[in-house]
């Protein structure tokens, strides 16, 4: 067994990483990766993550899953997950293995060496949600009280609704162009999503207003208002490349509706945020009901909720007055009172490897990074031959 493995989730926007000692979570951590305008970014993030980690030993498993093979620098898909996995390959010592879940394979991970991926891509591609509903199943198999549970995990740019039975996942779909269709996957996020796609028109100082079809404004404007937004998983740039302050996220969104923002006080941006807010919340609490209701007894449901926007999938658990759980509960290494982990708690951007508060910093990392410690943990589970 390697004592050290590092879970790599490679996105279109941010990479994330997951390190275990001896089975243990002991660092977790994503940056910034801008995949879209090169592989020098992907190559940066890396560099920065394994100097953060301090890794310098060959004697490391690397388990990668990605979705960032979906980003316009690459022609196509398959040629976004053999290009990855090629930087991934050069970039990393030690054994390296690629997550290729798919149906008929949930009963035991499926990962794959380098020189296998270019006959699996399909496979492999946009898999991470499924490393997260596996390793989940697994861990609460033999718990009756989990035995029926909707994990929502909302990131930066999607949402993934995944139901998981009795230990394994229950999928409707398994790629993304059919997950699309059966509203598993739903592309609106908490800080990438522009503003113009949530929706036409908006309620403002009691009249409905249209909005303008133009990039002005993200959601992470809207939750920074509403102080719903964690500054730790807050990396996306800003529409117009300034600040992230309350008063420049108060004048993108007054642009979205014709204003600017000195016309009004900040009281009534905070307004039109927890309008916006709502809109979003609505879409989002509609897909849960419609997994909920090919659920059994709703009595015996948890919600379970992960990536940077948990704190929405809170707000969907109490709409339809299910328990929720915030997928650390699991994580059974890290400390024996879960309840104590606050959705609110606020980081800096830092590695989390601090004595103060180390256990609720690394279950914050570790339930915005669910994907990448999944992977690491299923990884570690089978044994390399």
């Amino acid at each position: 067994m390697y004592k050290q493995v590092i879970g790599w989730d490679v996105g279109g926007a941010h990479l994330k990483a997951a390190l275990l000692h001896n089975g243990k979570l002991q660092q977790v951590m994503q940056v910034p990766c801008a995949l879209w305008r090169g592989v020098h970014e992907l190559e940066a993030a890396i560099d920065s993550l394994m100097t953060t980690f301090k890794i310098k030993s060959e004697e490391t498993l690397h388990a990668i899953t990605m979705t960032g093979e979906l980003v316009d620098l690459f022609e196509n898909r398959q040629q976004g997950v053999e290009s990855i996995s090629s930087v991934m390959n050069a970039k990393l010592k030690g054994e390296k293995l690629f997550y290729a879940g798919m149906p008929g394979h949930q009963s035991r991970p499926n990962f794959v060496r380098i020189d296998e991926v270019a006959k699996n891509w399909s496979r492999i591609a946009s898999a991470n949600w499924l490393a997260s509903a596996s390793y989940l199943g697994m861990e609460l198999e033999s718990l009756k009280n989990y035995s029926q549970i909707l994990l929502v995990d909302i990131g930066s740019t999607t949402s993934d609704f995944i139901v998981i039975k009795n230990g394994k996942p229950h999928c409707l779909a398994f790629t993304d162009a059919t997950r699309l269709q059966t509203e598993e996957l739903v592309y609106t996020g908490v800080i990438r999503t522009p503003l113009m796609a949530l929706t036409q028109k908006v309620r403002f100082k009691n009249k409905l207003t249209s909005l303008a079809a133009e990039y002005f404004a993200t959601i992470a404007d809207v939750y920074r208002l509403t102080d719903d937004l964690d500054e730790a998983n807050d990396m996306g740039d800003t529409a117009d490349g300034k600040e992230k302050t309350l008063q420049a996220s108060a004048r993108r969104l007054a642009r979205m509706i014709g204003h600017d923002v000195q016309d009004y006080d900040l009281e009534a941006w905070k307004a039109l945020a927890n309008e916006f807010k709502q809109i979003q919340l609505s879409r989002l609490i509609e897909t849960a009901k419609q997994h909920i209701t090919r659920m059994g007894p709703a009595e015996a449901i948890t919600i379970v909720g992960a990536g940077a926007g948990s704190f929405l999938v809170k707000e969907i658990a109490a709409q339809f007055g299910l328990l929720y759980q915030d997928s650390v509960f699991l994580f059974s290494d890290l400390s024996e009172d879960v309840t104590n982990y606050k959705l609110n708690h606020k980081t800096t951007n830092k590695p989390i490897d601090k004595a103060t508060d180390k256990t609720t910093d690394i279950k914050h990392g570790a339930n915005v990074c669910l994907p990448a410690y999944a992977v690491a943990c299923l990884a570690l589970n089978i044994g390399i031959t």
